[in-house]
């Protein structure tokens, strides 16, 4: 078992012995994503998987928030925001603008191609390095600035 895996049941059985409801049933969510893919993919889950899951949790309920506040419905945007702290005391902490564009002309250093040509293989190499650091969204604009001008 993954330390990110043992981790959060370490947390579910906290949450349980506080009475955490809400915390309660959004690492209930998380277990419950593990265990399908786990049983989808025949596979143990570590931890650079976890943080996939993870990242991907956060960026569905990003959109549902965005959803549920275009149609004016506050309270469930709000759910959306509480699941989505719960899950990102998970991962680490988030790279800054500056951090992000640091790795981008690292990465740039390394890459043959010029121009939108080489924004293929530039995520193939950040997307390991900044996956559950950053949203990989905002990566990928900035890497598209990069290559333009």
């Amino acid at each position: 078992m993954s330390d990110l895996v043992a981790t959060i049941k370490a947390e579910m059985k906290a949450a349980m012995k506080a009475r955490d409801k809400p915390r309660l049933a959004t690492i209930r969510l998380i277990q419950a994503e593990f265990k399908r893919i786990e049983v989808d993919e025949r596979i143990d889950i570590d931890d650079a998987r976890a943080l996939t899951i993870l990242d991907k949790m956060v960026k569905q309920r990003r959109d549902s928030a965005s959803q549920y506040r275009d149609a004016d419905r506050e309270e469930l945007a709000a759910q959306e925001d509480s699941e989505i702290a719960v899950i990102q005391e998970f991962l680490p902490e988030q790279l800054s603008e500056a951090e992000i564009t640091a790795a981008i002309d690292d990465a740039l250093a390394g890459i043959d191609a010029t121009g939108m040509a080489a924004m293929g293989p530039l995520m193939g190499v950040l997307k390991p390095q900044m996956q559950g650091r950053a949203d990989m969204g905002e990566v990928s604009r900035l890497v598209k600035a990069k290559l333009n001008g």
